[in-house]
């Protein structure tokens, strides 16, 4: 995610137990299983946000079934199930889930109990359940598309109806969940809808089921996905089809009115995958396409194989042609950096924005003729300032009260393309090349941390990086720039507003 646009910032099968994030968390995890305490909200440890996610479990997939009533300004009727592995007794379950009503739980098939403790669900089964044990939680309840007062993100309410913007930490606003992005799972995803409405999620449609006033659309993905990168779109749109490299189909939903004014920039999609498929590989996924929101968000997401955009971003005359293309570029190369390879927490997010950043530059550089040294020195200039409102790239401060996506500063998007740069300038093009490429594919599916990122890169290069990053990723002042000794950096109260 996150490309912020108004004020634009300065340059956005698998079981795998989240063994870090479990580990810094199993003593909370065996009090929750064992003690009679209250119940109270988890968390895996992160340090941004420390009760995201829950210890316990990993789970497997996702079933969402929503109902919209034809308004956006109601509740929707919903039934979330999740099937899960536990890696420890549980005798509570906590879930992840703050804006609905929650009318039943079932914990494999059998009533449960549960309360409400902060922005958790805890729930307590009949029994409990042991370690090693296969678990499906049913939860019966409402998603709530009206925000409440500090609860950001979630459901985003459009001129025709629906759309979803969950990053930072806002999946659980919409849908019960373990919402943190080291927890991918696979996900089905069912949206019943009055007739003149267009549903459309992640992956791709596996039926229709149409009757007399309504239709239940099902769609599926072929990989698992992080919660924060769940969408759903309910419009009266259209869908439109094409072809995108090695047969991928491309969809795009739009609002069916603006179908001509925005084709000439949805037609650029399929050569774009090309590009990025030249840098990096194989596009990841099952299927691509935007999704065009009537709807004033301020940024734009990679919602995972279908990518959130505001409409009027293709619509403002304001914004140059490159730019905007370079836009599109910056939430595709996320399906790659963010989506495929998710952060294992949420410190690693320079990993997602610095990448997508990165090839966003690059794109303008090839195509429009930006030179990419000019954008990495201005962005040197700022980037003691951008350290000292936000931390250095990997170590980035938490949030403002309130402001969820307020940990996406300056920093960990020009500020870490900045880090990669010094990185290709340190270790040759080649290298550099050869090490995105394999990360891409080394941790496709699954997710992954900056120190894995460098010990990888030192892998590469062989000859340790460790020192080099330490001073780019997390020194509290820019390091030289390898290759451009000249470069200054200003100190930052002599940018006002930084």
């Amino acid at each position: 995610m996150l490309r912020t646009l108004r004020p634009r910032p300065p340059r956005s099968r698998h079981r795998r137990i989240k063994a870090a994030l479990l580990a810094s968390a199993v003593s909370v995890c065996l009090i929750a299983a064992s003690a009679p305490d209250p119940a109270a909200p988890l968390g895996v440890g992160d340090r941004l946000f420390p009760h995201l996610g829950n210890p316990g479990y990993d789970v497997e997939s996702y079933d969402l079934a929503f109902t919209y009533p034809g308004t956006n300004s109601k509740p929707l009727a919903a039934v979330t199930t999740i099937d899960a592995v536990t890696s420890s007794r549980l005798e509570r379950i906590n879930l992840d889930f703050a804006r609905g009503t929650v009318g039943s739980v079932q914990v494999n098939g059998a009533p449960a109990t549960f309360t409400r403790a902060g922005e958790d669900l805890v729930v307590t089964p009949e029994e409990p359940v042991l370690a090693g044990s296969w678990m499906r939680i049913t939860v019966r309840h409402t998603s709530d598309p009206v925000a409440a007062k500090g609860q950001d993100g979630g459901w985003v309410q459009t001129q025709d109806g629906l759309a979803m913007a969950n990053q930072a930490d806002a999946a659980h606003l919409v849908f019960p969940c373990n919402d943190h992005p080291s927890d991918k799972a696979m996900f089905t995803i069912h949206v019943t809808a009055p007739s003149g409405y267009t549903a459309v999620a992640n992956g791709l449609p596996a039926g229709a089921e149409r009757s007399r006033r309504s239709t239940t659309w099902t769609y599926r993905t072929e990989h698992p996905m992080a919660t924060e990168l769940a969408q759903v779109s309910i419009g009266r749109s259209t869908v439109l089809h094409r072809t995108g490299p090695h047969g991928l189909p491309v969809r795009d939903v739009l609002p069916t009115k603006d179908r001509e004014q925005l084709e000439p920039w949805l037609k650029k999609t399929p050569d774009q995958i090309a590009w990025m498929e030249g840098k990096v590989g194989r596009y990841p996924f099952e299927t691509y396409g935007l999704l065009m929101a009537q709807a004033q968000t301020g940024f734009e997401l990679e919602t995972q194989t279908l990518s959130l955009f505001e409409r009027g971003l293709f619509t403002e005359p304001a914004y140059p042609k490159w730019y905007v293309e370079s836009i599109m570029v910056h939430e595709l190369s996320h399906q790659w950096f963010g989506d495929s390879v998710s952060p294992r927490t949420w410190s690693d997010v320079w990993l997602n924005e610095g990448h997508a950043t990165w090839y966003e530059a690059l794109y303008a550089e090839e195509k429009a003729h930006k030179p990419m040294e000019e954008r990495m020195k201005a962005a040197y200039r700022a980037s003691d300032s951008w350290r000292a409102a936000g931390g250095p790239p990997a170590a980035p401060k938490g949030p403002k009260p309130g402001q969820k996506i307020s940990i996406f500063r300056p920093n960990v998007y020009d500020g870490a393309a900045l880090a990669l740069y010094a990185l290709r300038q340190e270790i040759g093009r080649s290298a550099f090349e050869r090490l995105e490429r394999t990360w891409a594919s080394v941790h496709r599916d699954g997710a992954a941390s900056t120190a894995d990122f460098v010990d990888l890169a030192s892998a590469v290069a062989v000859r340790d990086l460790s020192g080099f990053f330490q001073a780019w990723l997390y020194g509290e002042k820019t390091p030289p720039m390898p290759g451009h000794p000249g470069w200054k950096s200003d100190p930052p109260k002599a940018r006002k507003g930084s």
